[in-house]
Order: C-alpha cells, then structure tokens, then sequence
C-alpha cells in the first residue's frame, strides 16, 4: 500500500472517530443538562407546594383560634346568664351596622329576632325569610373570616417561627412533593431569618454547597424568612440518569485507540519492510564485493604467467586472505539477525574481567585504527572491572563500536577514539566509547538501537553495513543486566555509554 494512500485513509478515519466522540459528548452533555433542569424544576414545584401548605397550616392554626375563642365565650355566656346567645355585629356593604344574637342550641342556631318561615306562610314570604337568613349567616361567617385575616396580619409576625415551620413538618411535606415529582434524592435543609442568619438546620446541611435552592416562606407577612434545600448526592443521582451513554463512549475511545495503535504498527511494519529492503540491497553489495574479487584472484591463479611469479603469487594469495576475512566478518553480521531473535538459548554467561576483554579488543582494532592515520587511547580506570557476561558477545559488543566508531569518521580528520572505564557508586562498571567523528542527529539518535536502522539508508555505500550492529549492542548490553545510551553533538562527534553490574553486586 503506497504511503500517500495510507496517509489519506488515516485522516479519514481519523475525522470521522473525532466526530462520533463529538456528537457523544455533545449527546451527553445536553442530557445531563435536560436532566439537571428536570431536577430543578421538580425541586422549585415541590418547594412552592410546600410554601403553601406552610402558610395553609398557619392559617388553619388562626382559624382554631378564632373558633376556640367563639366557644369560650359561648360557654362563659351559658355558665354565667343561663342565656346561651352570643351577640355580635357585622358592617354591611352600605356602611351600616348589623346587631345579631348566635343561640347556643346546636339545632337552632340563628341570629334572635329572625324567626324561620311555617309552612302554612306564602311561598313568596317564606322566600324572602330564607334569603334574609342565608344573608344572615354570610354576614356572620365574613365577619369570622375578616377577624381570621385580622389577626394573622397582626399577631404572625410574633408568632415562634419553630412553631410556624416546624422541622417534622418541612421534612415530611418535602419528602412527599418531591417524590411525588419523581426527586427521589436525600436532602438537608435550614429556615434562614432576613439578615440571612440560620435559624435552624438539619444534621449534615452545609450552608457552603453549591447548588441551593431556596424560596420565601410566608410572603403575604411581615415575616422575612426563606427555606434552603440542598442535595448532597445531586451529580451522583444526575450521573446515574445518563450512565447508560458512558459505555458507548468508552467504546467509542477504545476503538480510536486500537484505531491508533493498528496505524502505528501499520507504519512501522512499512518502514521495517523498507529497512528490509535496504538491508537485503546493501547486503547483496556487502558478499558480493568479496566474492568477486575472490573469484577474479582464482581466475588470475589459473594464468600459467602468474603462478610462475612468486610475487604475484604472494599478492594474490594475500587479497584471497583479505577478503575472506571480510566476507567471513559480513557472514557474522547477518548471523547476528538470528541472535537478537533468540538472546536467552544462545549466551553463556560467566564471570570475566571487562579490563581485560577490552584490552584485547583494542590491541587488535589498535592496528586498524593506525592504518586510518588515527589513535586510539585506552584508560582503563575501573579497579573493580568483574561482570558476569558471555565473554564472545561482549567482545563483539566492544568490537562493533569500535568499529561504528571508525566507520563514521571524518574524512578530512584523523580519527581519534577513546574507551575509558570507571567504577560508579552502587557496585556498576561505566565504559565510555568515544570518537571524534560526523557525529549524530538528534532526530536519527532516537532510532540508532532499531533493528535495520541506518543513519544514511537506501542503496547507498558510502558508509557500508547492515543496520545491526547498535541493535545488536543493546540487545546483549540489556540481556547483561546493562544500559546503553548515546551523547552526540552532530559535527563534532559521539559518546556511547554502557552501564554493567559487577559481580559483587550479584
């Protein structure tokens, strides 16, 4: 699949999964908004209700009052006249007074001096007697009802607001309006005075909420109070009412992340075929340099002229050495592949002196490195120098950045490299490699311990290799218990850093 297609696919599905967690956002966001006005208004509604009954109960209370006060004094009038008749007055609509007397016998309740009609009277009398009584008795109970009014204006504002709103009652009232508004959440509430100033309160109220919701009590008084509710549990009750869209959009990111993840490992195998494809290109030049010069020096050994010269004998049996040393050497390279694929059944770790491996190494490079015009130095600091490693994959190690070392050197400057070792706190063993070659880019550092990778790719030879020999490295640095890690400036050279635990640690 070609890069530009891969490219116009993944923006695609990229918009389009951005959309749906778009529009499912935006679906859960107005619900939970829909959810917290339904909320809102259910708890104002049942609030209202309850302000009314509260001003309905104080109303009631006066109208006891009145009724209790008209018995009493019934029943002082019997006890003290043995006349049961209460007089009272009523003002009619005209201006004047009224003067009635209520009888205290239960069957005959009327004013005095309003007698009831006998049958035996005309219909259109006996009407008009009816219509004077209903009047009567209209006048009586306005004047009880104006009296009720009278006294709520004047003698609620001293009345203990415990007793005009009662807790228990509140409770009980709200508890009832709410559910019957499909609210179904605990609450606590509080009676504030005018000056804001609490009353009372329930157990676990906290004046500092959030969300309060409050109406006025017994607005038609001179009385300034105002109830408070609050719900401790409102977002988790609000969360539960949309939970069920949590689950789509929690499916909906698990998708975009294994969206991303598929694209990611879809770009990574295409650079990995590519690097493959480099690999297998500069591999091809790699043998196939060696081998041809080989066989040319075989044909030249067939040439009787030749093998009558010693010294082109000599010179030819020299080159045949050479390169296959050099093909042997790429050989081991490629059989590295298969060593990073299968660490653990091939290492042989044992007990050996890095000092001493390193010594070795360098020895045997010294020359290589001499024939470049260049120097290698060697501080070998580290007094205690004993890791438990494979001894042949640790020299190789040593080996390929030396190598990689000179292999990026620069052309118009001797190479100079440099290996120390130093022992740092915590029983571990550093050994520095450095150089003074082109140096690595920032960008290419991140990527120099892959597999395959190469600093300069395609089938290009100016710096030959196969893009195994770092990932190789860290591959046996890790499989040693080790780091690894790169200091470059590009331009002015690097600095590889290889941290082992010494055998004492173990």
């Amino acid at each position: 699949m070609k890069k530009s297609l891969m490219w116009m696919l993944t923006v695609v599905m990229s918009i389009t999964f951005v959309a749906l967690l778009y529009f499912q956002i935006m679906y859960l966001e107005n619900m939970v908004k829909m959810r917290q006005e339904q909320f809102t208004e259910g708890v104002m509604r049942s609030l209202n209700t309850t302000s009314e009954f509260l001003e309905k109960q104080e109303t009631l209370y006066f109208l006891e009052q009145d009724v209790n006060i008209i018995e009493s004094s019934l029943y002082d009038s019997y006890g003290s006249t043995g006349d049961a008749d209460l007089k009272y007055s009523v003002e009619n609509p005209d201006g004047t007074v009224t003067k009635y007397t209520l009888s205290s016998e239960v069957e005959t309740a009327k004013p005095k001096g309003i007698s009831f009609p006998s049958p035996i009277q005309k219909v259109g009398a006996r009407y008009g007697t009816m219509q004077e009584v209903i009047r009567s008795q209209y006048l009586y109970q306005k004047g009880l009802l104006n009296e009720v009014i009278l006294s709520i204006l004047r003698d609620s504002s001293t009345r203990p607001v415990m007793e005009r709103a009662d807790s228990t009652v509140i409770r009980n009232c709200l508890t009832a309006e709410l559910a019957n508004n499909g609210v179904t959440v605990p609450f606590n509430f509080a009676v504030l005075n005018s000056r804001n100033d609490m009353v009372y309160a329930t157990e676990g109220y906290s004046p500092s909420a959030k969300d309060i919701y409050s109406i006025p009590l017994f607005t038609n008084t001179d009385a300034n109070y105002t109830l408070c509710v609050e719900f401790p549990t409102k977002n988790t009750y609000l969360f539960k009412s949309v939970r069920f869209i949590i689950p789509t959009l929690a499916f909906t990111v698990i998708l975009l992340v294994i969206f991303i993840y598929t694209l990611i490992l879809a770009f990574r195998q295409k650079n990995l075929a590519e690097m493959k494809t480099d690999f297998i290109n500069n591999m091809t030049h790699e043998l196939k340099t060696p081998i041809s010069t080989i066989s040319l020096a075989g044909q030249m050994l067939s040439d009787p002229s030749i093998r009558k010269s010693s010294s082109s004998l000599t010179h030819l049996s020299e080159v045949i050495v050479d390169e296959t040393k050099r093909l042997r050497f790429q050989v081991e390279k490629v059989l590295q592949l298969s060593v990073l694929d299968k660490t653990g059944s091939t290492l042989k770790f044992t007990d050996v002196n890095a000092n001493s491996i390193i010594y070795n190494v360098v020895n045997t490079f010294k020359l290589k490195v001499e024939k470049q015009g260049g120097t290698l130095d060697t501080r070998l600091d580290a007094l205690d120098a004993d890791v438990n490693v494979d001894e042949m994959q640790f020299t190789n190690v040593i080996f390929n950045l030396l190598d990689n070392a000179l292999k990026y050197m620069k052309e118009d400057e001797e190479p100079h490299l440099e290996i120390i070792t130093t022992n740092l706190p915590g029983n571990r063993l550093e050994i520095r490699v450095a150089d003074n070659g082109i140096g690595i880019k920032r960008e290419d550092a991140k990527h120099i311990f892959e597999k395959f990778y190469r600093v300069s790719t395609g089938n290009r030879h100016d710096v030959k290799g196969f893009g195994l020999g770092l990932a190789y490295v860290k591959k046996m640095i890790e499989a040693f218990g080790g780091t690894i890690s790169v200091e470059s400036e590009f331009g002015k050279g690097s600095v590889f850093i290889i941290t082992l635990p010494l055998v004492s640690e173990n």
